[in-house]
């Protein structure tokens, strides 16, 4: 990177302008009479407006020097030149160079100012109506006002975007609201840090005190925990971690509470001896699963004859016996409305989820297959040998802009077509996605739920599968005896040792599962190098692009980030034919392997057959196919689609030669390598341990510390999550 500096000068002109994220390229013409490329979040900018722009010198590989902006002053234009220029420039609609020309004749360096403050002047330039002076005036209004709020928002040093944000939640109205109430942007809407919106409230003369600073602190900890998978907190806790937040004694922060509760801001109710504080959102989200699931289980679904010829003839055909547990899935799933499959690895889930397919089909219903993640529906659709889909897909998500929250083609309204639908990867389905899904079944559909509840769970609020489970109230098959031919396995061997508390045995080096001690941190590295760069891809002929390195953590010197740092550099080192882009410490290389690390609703993608959508989510993988010379466009391929990246969405991504065990939930890898270092307590578990392992289809290899297996394995402490769940089904359902 090059070195930082602040130059001041006139819009000369603008290159290039996104009206959605305010990414913009514009020349600027310096008080020294040089001109210079500036690039950055620059909102509605035009030629003529005076700027002071800080940022970071770069040489881009095409255009040459320009400035990366970090920070930008805007001052309207003041010269009748600059003026013109300004308003020539179709910051106004219906305002050309003629009309620039004559407002500016007629009002000179008044002009702006009577454009805003009395626009019934404007009606004495010929060829505008009193109705066209008021559309005009409104219009600059609201591009002042955002300018306005741009320049509040560069004074407390937040990103300029959130302004456009802030408009499109609260129109004119936004600079006003967030004076009045500065602890807005901590919101959903606008995810910034509470502790950034607190410092600039009390910089505002907010009191600490302040009614809306104790009702921000309350609502933050109660999102704030849903990312740590929660649904509710005891109320206890929810009063002493925001009394703590915001240097309050609990008291002050108890009245508060109570009057947001008989406000309907944060729902309060007895849950399993605590009291229980939920935002409103996930309160309506688990009454309404558990009063869905419920109806579904009352409804009247006609008695199904004949269902053990039909599985005496799936017999036949596919030339096998079914075990009696997984003949008891197939019987329970043609006769109730609802249905839970568990089990492990090698188990037969996949055969008896196969049988339950075939007798829909028999049936002649309407079949849908589901998962969470688009390689866990791919790898279904592969087993059933039908067409499966992410359930985001199936329902249409989408992202809504004003509500900061996800949004649902599917639902109550315009329900799925679908009479049976199957679900795999249930363990990874959180409580407002399992919420969507049963909003959009229309009455009479049959649900079956596959999972495997010993992996980790969801990494959004709630633990819905295992409340089903634990709840007793869902019908349940849970296979547990492991098939001859699984077996001969080690991989499955050894997972079910570890899920029964045991370490797997590190001795046995042999078939698909072998363990390479390494107790030094730089030798784990090398050896994990040396694996995926040589030793797979000649004595074992896998290639590099079929090896996953799974890790527990981000951090260390056996982390995501140093493992990626080294395994770019053996696998795709720079070459003079293959263009870079750099992105803070990232470099991306055209063949790099990457990860979209946050949910993109409305990135758009083409598949190879020419169809068109939208949607990359976190933990999908990609590779980088091709860097634009001029650096600003990546070229993605995702599987079977295509995507563009702009500049400004490089923040969503990152290197995905070595993964988290968590990113990697819902997939499977023809190889997998996994690091058994030391990190962080919560982290060597068994569940971890678990679900890194069951990645594998065909090989793994751990390398690391011999004395960490064991101890994850026999360490099964889970963080209890918050949920009401499984009693709300268990008590029969509550109203919302």
């Amino acid at each position: 990177m090059g070195e930082r500096c602040t130059v001041e000068g006139t819009v000369q002109s603008v290159v290039f302008q996104n009206e959605e994220n305010g990414y913009t390229v514009l020349s600027l013409l310096t008080e020294q009479g040089e001109v210079v490329t500036v690039v950055g979040c620059i909102p509605y900018a035009a030629p003529g407006e005076g700027m002071t722009v800080t940022g970071v010198w770069i040489t881009h590989p095409l255009y040459g020097p320009q400035i990366t902006c970090e920070q930008v002053e805007r001052r309207m234009p003041r010269e009748e030149e600059e003026i013109v220029s300004y308003l020539a420039s179709g910051i106004l609609k219906g305002v050309g160079q003629a009309t620039a020309e004559r407002l500016v004749e007629r009002f000179g360096t008044d002009t702006l100012r009577v454009l805003e403050e009395e626009p019934e002047r404007l009606s004495q330039i010929k060829g505008i109506t009193a109705k066209k002076a008021m559309e005009l005036s409104k219009a600059f209004r609201e591009l002042t006002g955002l300018r306005r709020t741009m320049e509040f928002m560069a004074r407390y040093d937040l990103p300029v975007h959130l302004a456009v944000q802030a408009h499109r939640v609260y129109g004119a109205q936004a600079l006003q609201r967030l004076r009045e109430d500065p602890y807005l942007l901590a919101g959903q809407s606008f995810g910034v840090e509470f502790s950034r919106a607190d410092e600039m409230a009390l910089s505002m003369g907010f009191d600490g005190d302040s009614p809306c600073r104790t009702q921000a602190a309350l609502l933050y900890e109660l999102q704030h925990n849903q990312g740590n998978g929660h649904v509710f907190l005891p109320r206890e806790k929810l009063l002493w971690a925001a009394a703590q937040l915001i240097g309050l004694p609990p008291d002050r922060v108890e009245m508060c509470l109570d009057t947001m509760v008989e406000q309907g801001a944060i729902r309060q109710e007895q849950v399993a001896g605590v009291l229980g504080c939920y935002t409103p959102e996930l309160y309506e989200a688990e009454c309404f699963v558990a009063n869905k699931l419920l109806s579904m289980l009352r409804f009247p679904y006609g008695k199904v004859r004949g269902v053990d010829g039909v599985i005496e003839e799936m017999e036949m055909t596919q030339g096998i016996r079914y075990a009696p547990l997984q003949r008891e899935a197939v019987t329970l799933a043609a006769r109730s409305g609802v249905l839970l499959l568990t089990g492990g690895p090698g188990t037969g889930k996949t055969t008896a989820t196969r049988a339950i397919v075939h007798l829909f089909e028999k049936m002649g219903l309407d079949i849908l297959l589901l998962a969470p993640t688009g390689r866990a529906a791919k790898r279904m659709g592969e087993l059933c040998e039908r067409e499966a889909q992410t359930i985001h897909r199936c329902l249409g998500m989408s992202y809504n802009d004003l509500t900061g929250r996800v949004t649902y083609k599917k639902g109550e309204s315009d329900p799925l077509e679908a009479e049976a639908v199957l679900v795999d990867e249930m363990s990874m389905v959180d409580l407002p996605l399992m919420q969507a899904l049963l909003s959009a079944l229309r009455p009479g559909c049959r649900l079956v739920m596959i999972g495997d509840a010993d992996q980790l769970p969801s990494v959004g609020a709630g633990n819905v599968f295992s409340d089903l489970i634990r709840s007793g109230r869902v019908p349940l098959v849970a296979l547990k005896e492991v098939f001859r031919q699984a077996d001969k396995s080690y991989i499955i061997r050894n997972a079910h040792l570890v899920n029964g508390g045991i370490g797997p045995d590190l001795k046995t080096n042999q078939g698909d599962f072998f363990f390479l001690c390494r107790r030094v941190p730089e030798r784990m590295v090398s050896t994990v190098v040396e694996l995926c760069k040589t030793r797979l891809p000649e004595k074992m002929g896998i290639a590099p692009e079929d090896i996953q390195v799974l890790t527990p953590t981000r951090r260390g010197e056996c982390g995501t980030v140093q493992l990626n740092r080294c395994l770019q550099a053996a696998l795709n080192p720079p070459s003079r034919t293959k263009n870079e882009k750099q992105f803070g410490d990232l470099i991306f290389r055209e063949g790099d392997r990457v990860m979209q690390t946050k949910n993109n609703y409305d990135v758009l993608w083409e598949k190879d057959d020419g169809t068109m959508g939208t949607g990359i989510f976190n933990g999908d993988v990609g590779t980088v196919e091709e860097i634009d010379p001029s650096g600003e466009l990546m070229t993605l391929r995702f599987d079977d689609r295509t995507v563009g990246y702009t500049a400004d969405m490089l923040n969503q991504l990152d290197m995905a030669y070595a993964i988290t065990v968590h990113k990697a939930q819902g997939s499977e890898y023809k190889a997998v390598i996994l690091l058994a270092a030391p990190a962080a307590p919560g982290l060597l578990v068994r569940g971890v341990l678990y679900t890194a392992m069951t990645r594998a289809r065909e090989l793994l290899i751990m390398v690391g510390d011999d004395t960490i297996p064991g101890q994850m394995a026999e360490n099964d402490r889970r963080t209890r999550r918050y949920s009401g769940l499984r009693r709300r089904l268990k008590e029969g359902g509550t109203e919302a």
